[in-house]
Parts: structure tokens; sequence; C-alpha cells
């Protein structure tokens, strides 16, 4: 069990560096772009909800793809106290030439197993997480390693400040 934990563990490590390497972005800077693509018009705070994150974490990372030209953010005309964000025509690239995320293979063939079998799976985990005491740790649900609001030289992460 515990090597099969370990493979998890490296496979995401791998995928977090082959996506650094490859494109330039993180697993977390990548997943909020396409938040970003599939909510237009979406607030810093419907980001956060979304991506199951805190809105600091949300904000460092939209920060860190802004000052690359990945993003912008625009204030709302109708609610001065709203902050719109919205995808670069350079995110567009970046989202289509990027790899699919390791949390999204993994979710396609999860759905594909029959109900009592996802079932017993998570049972399972839930079992270890207790009995490795990190039942009340909070965690997105995000295929990564590391922290979060990481730089890019280091490696991406699970957000556990929500």
């Amino acid at each position: 069990m515990l090597i099969a934990l370990r493979r998890v563990i490296r496979a995401t490590d791998l995928h977090s560096k082959h996506l650094a390497k490859t494109i330039g972005l993180t697993g977390p800077q990548i997943l909020l772009l396409q938040t970003v693509q599939h909510h237009s018009d979406a607030t810093i705070s419907k980001l956060a909800d979304e991506m199951s994150l805190s809105q600091p974490t949300v904000t460092n990372i939209l920060g860190r793809l802004e000052g690359r030209g990945y993003l912008y953010r625009e204030r709302s005309q109708q609610d001065r106290r709203k902050v719109h964000v919205h995808l670069s025509d350079k995110g567009a690239v970046a989202l289509r030439d990027a790899p699919v995320p390791l949390q999204d293979r993994f979710t396609e063939q999860f759905d594909q197993l029959q109900a009592w079998e996802q079932s017993m799976i998570i049972a399972a985990l839930q079992r270890v997480a207790q009995m490795m005491d990190a039942q009340d740790i909070d965690a997105a649900p995000l295929l990564i390693v590391g922290n979060v609001q990481a730089d890019e030289s280091s490696e991406p992460p699970i957000d556990s400040n929500k």
C-alpha cells in the first residue's frame, strides 16, 4: 500500500515537473486559466470557490499569471468593488497547447468505473487518510504537490490554507 501511495505522489510530482518544463506553467496556474476560460467575467471569489482554494491563494496565482500576460483583471462597471478576470490571447494559446491536467485524466477514468467501484475507492482512500491522521486536513481537489503559492521555480502543490 505504501508503494502505491508513493507511486501516486511520484506521478503527480513528475507531471508537475513536466508541465513546468514544457510550457512554463504550474498545475495550479493551468487550472486557474481553465477556470477563467470556463467562467468568463468571473470574480476572484467565484474562481476561488470553483477551485476550492482560498482567495489569497487565487489572488497570488492571478498576480503571477497577469504579470506574464496570460490574463487580465478589470474592475466592474456596475459595481466598482468587484474585479473580473479575463483570459488574454496569450492565455488562450497556452491552454490550447497545454497537456491535459493529470486530474482531468484521472476524473475521466474514475467516471468510467461502476458506482460500486467508485464507492470502494473513496471509502478506502478516506480510511487511509484517517490512518495517516489526515482526515481533518483541508485540501483542494488538485493532483499537485508542494505549495500552491510557490514561485514558478519551485514545484506546484496542494492548498491546505483554505
